[in-house]
């Protein structure tokens, strides 16, 4: 006899977990099973994430979702309600700064820094030699303008999150298990089961497609299409010894972004060959740090001169390829199964906002704490693109 849950999740990384959590919490007794095929998350987009978190998006909803976000990981073991065993997820609030060499970019930067600002954030924009005396160490010669935010914006644990999510939503009832989603049960248009590989068919009312870069994949069984593929990011922590500056921002340059890490620094590039890799290619581009990152990173912070790549490592961004959105809610074609998919790589300071988004949709059939519907489902079914321009 096959065993029934109120809702399958599958995938157990941070949107599986945060969407688990916020279903136990609000609805006490409803019966959640989250699958994941490795709860080690050696390849998971949630463990291998720079970790960060920003104000600074240029659609509305964004900036709304991180404000949730930056509050919520801020006081984590308080909104936990003492249940995630984690005390602290160690937010670094050093803040981001967006350079531009152009006069379009720095109207791009004004314009969205005010709306930023009407939604809650701190953003200024300034011009060179504003930049040049806050971080005397930049070369802003070419500069035309930066956008900075100077509090709610910098980086956290990302296991902490996680982990903190689980624990808490496991306390509350919420069951986890180590398994492989193989298939969905569709019948009369809606997903009445999900295949496990090894526990074989789990009766349920709602399904939640939470598998990050796998994500299409799920909802091929359906015979749906998601435009959601994994695409590889090489991050390299490197040493330069004539450049420490452990209250540096986040910085995103033209061609690169960097931030401080302990000691050593982060940076990382978006190749310019950009595209679709396997689901299970690891394989580092080091080739990027001496080709494309280092004569930037030097030319725009002379300190860098000297530098020497001390580890990598390689993630995947769930690249939403219509507008590098979010793709939340049910789907039209089968209501009972919920997205939570396509981050492009703002996935992780999300999911405090979206688990809390998509439990409500479930429970009470619409969008409630935030409006999220500009980035439904619908918008890709009709090729409407709602376009985040801030990414990173």
């Amino acid at each position: 006899m096959a065993q029934s849950y109120d809702v399958v999740v599958i995938g157990g990384a941070v949107m599986g977990a945060s969407v688990a959590f916020w279903l136990t919490r609000l609805s006490p007794g409803l019966r959640v099973l989250v699958a994941e095929r490795d709860p080690s998350f050696a390849q998971a987009s949630t463990a291998l994430s720079v970790a960060s978190i920003r104000q600074q998006f240029t659609t509305a909803v964004n900036v709304e979702i991180s404000r949730f976000g930056v509050d919520f990981i801020r006081d984590f073991a308080a909104n936990l309600g003492g249940q995630g065993e984690v005390a602290s997820l160690g937010l670094k609030e050093n803040g981001y700064l967006f350079l531009t060499q152009t006069a379009e970019g720095r109207a791009l930067l004004e314009s969205v820094a005010q709306m930023q600002r009407d939604h809650g954030a701190a953003t200024e924009v300034l011009p060179p030699e504003a930049i040049k005396a806050r971080f005397p160490w930049l070369n802003t010669e070419d500069l035309s303008a930066a956008s900075f935010g100077s509090r709610d914006e910098g980086w956290f644990d990302n296991m902490g999150l996680l982990a903190g999510f689980r624990n808490a939503a496991r306390a509350q009832g919420a069951t986890f298990v180590r398994d492989r989603a193989t298939g969905l049960r569709v019948e009369g248009g809606r997903v009445t089961g999900v295949m496990l590989q090894e526990r074989g068919l789990i009766e349920c009312a709602i399904a939640v497609n939470a598998a990050g870069t796998r994500a299409a994949e799920i909802c091929r069984w359906a015979g749906l299409d998601l435009p959601v593929e994994p695409r590889k990011r090489t991050v390299f922590v490197i040493d330069a010894p004539n450049a420490r500056h452990a209250e540096a921002p986040l910085l995103v340059d033209r061609g690169f972004y960097l931030r401080p890490e302990q000691d050593h620094w982060i940076t990382a590039t978006v190749p310019d060959t950009d595209g679709p890799c396997a689901p299970d290619d690891f394989d580092p581009d080091l080739h990027l740090f001496e080709d494309v990152i280092w004569e930037q990173l030097w030319h725009r912070a002379p300190g860098f001169d000297a530098v020497k790549v001390v580890r990598h490592w390689v993630g995947h961004y769930a690249y939403n390829t219509l507008d590098q959105n979010a793709i939340l809610g049910p789907h039209p074609a089968l209501p009972s199964l919920f997205l939570m998919n396509g981050f492009s790589g703002h996935g992780l300071q999300q999911a405090p906002a979206v688990g809390r988004g998509i439990a409500e949709h479930i429970l009470t059939g619409g969008w409630q704490s935030l409006d999220l519907s500009d980035l439904s489902v619908a918008r890709v079914l009709e090729n409407r693109p709602f376009r985040e321009q801030a990414v990173v």
